[in-house]
């Protein structure tokens, strides 16, 4: 089947699409499981963007099927137009309008004039972007800086409170990118999201996947509840990002501001005393306030955590095994930090300049959790 003879997919089998979708569910095993061709599921998927059309509902004063069939017997019978114009409840002008439109006495059919009224009814609204040059400005210049749709309409709530004008959901904003209504977002803007993909998909579940335990570790129920209720800063979350090669870099978040560290390694050296030594010369630049708790993963690569809390005084805390959900700012932050750093990128071609200055601008796109204040000004707002 070339790529032109795609099957037309049912009503019923589109509602059994959009179910598998939300569930989590990909197109590939979607298509496998309700007997369908890959190719026709999923370039139905990138016609509507990956995002569920509307419903079409027929508007209360139009005139139905049933309308149109009583009028197409009534032109049959040879009756006026006020006639049946009477017997459906219309005024004679909409009747005589309806027959001269789709053919007049003669040629007058009830299906075939429905249908071209269906046809003519998918004309789409015009968007709120598309409608605004000034907010649809703002909106493309923050998706070039890569703050996602939900930052953006957060940070528009928060910066223009009183002007709802200047205020767009971010499920709007999605619509604009994937649907492509006239006028709204330009497509090519997709590539500054996380994803980068041609359409949206729903999350599915992620298994967790830990690691083996490791000798002299003190687990995570035993850290002070100051901790877990992220009531002052200065407790940080940590793991290793890997790019093409298995080149690492170390990433370190703050639990209460979500603040971010990056810590190049060497020549990409992430056996444990090289990673023991770099987060030990990143922390001992905190101020001692900032400096007291680290939570990891079970991984080789902190096999010397008791060198590293004896450099630094900080106490290192291991998550439960199949746990990594344990340090979930980190697991988040890192899930963002691939809009820069891709795995097919050699980080050993970056230097410590270049973390800098991926995390610097991580450190200034607004975060939801933190009701849309930036890491850096909630890190500020905390020190004072």
């Amino acid at each position: 089947m070339g790529h032109g003879d795609y099957e037309r997919l049912t009503p019923q089998a589109i509602d059994q699409v959009w179910v598998r979708l939300k569930a989590g569910e990909a197109a590939k095993p979607t298509a496998r499981a309700l007997g369908l061709c890959t190719g026709t599921v999923r370039a139905y998927l990138i016609r509507c963007g990956g995002i569920r059309p509307d419903p079409r509902r027929r508007a209360a004063d139009r005139l139905s099927l049933a309308d149109r069939e009583e009028i197409s017997r009534g032109l049959a019978a040879g009756e006026s137009i006020r006639a049946i114009a009477a017997r459906v409840g219309r005024a004679p002008s909409t009747v005589s309008r309806e027959v001269n439109a789709n053919g007049g006495r003669r040629g007058y059919r009830a299906v075939r004039a429905d249908q071209r009224a269906w046809a003519r009814a998918t004309r789409p609204k015009v968007c709120k972007l598309a409608k605004d040059p000034r907010l649809r400005a703002i909106v493309e210049d923050k998706l070039t800086q890569r703050w996602s749709p939900q930052q953006i309409a957060g940070w528009l709530k928060r910066t223009y409170p009183q002007d709802p004008r200047m205020q767009v959901s971010h499920e709007s904003i999605y619509r604009a990118l994937y649907v492509q209504p006239r006028g709204a977002l330009n497509k090519e803007l997709t590539r500054y999201l996380r994803t980068g993909r041609v359409l949206r998909r729903p999350k599915g579940v992620r298994t967790p996947d830990g690691r083996g335990s490791r000798p002299n570790t003190v687990n995570i129920s035993a850290r002070p509840p100051e901790v877990a209720d992220r009531a002052v800063p200065g407790h940080w979350e940590g793991d290793l990002v890997f790019g093409k090669g298995m080149s690492p870099v170390a990433t370190l978040v703050e639990r209460k501001t979500r603040y971010l560290m990056l810590v190049a390694l060497p020549r990409g050296d992430h056996r444990a005393d090289a990673v023991a030594h770099a987060l030990a010369d990143a922390v001992t630049t905190l101020p001692k306030s900032l400096a007291k708790t680290l939570t990891w993963d079970l991984g080789h690569e902190m096999a010397q955590h008791q060198q590293f809390t004896i450099a630094t005084g900080v106490q290192v805390y291991f998550c439960d095994p199949k746990s990594p959900w344990q340090r979930g700012s980190n697991e988040n932050t890192n899930g963002l930090l691939r809009q820069y750093l891709p795995r097919r990128l050699d980080f050993r071609t970056l230097t410590q300049t270049d973390f800098d200055a991926i995390a610097a601008e991580l450190n200034n796109r607004p975060r939801q959790t933190l009701g849309f204040k930036t890491p850096s000004e909630s890190l500020a707002e905390a020190l004072r």
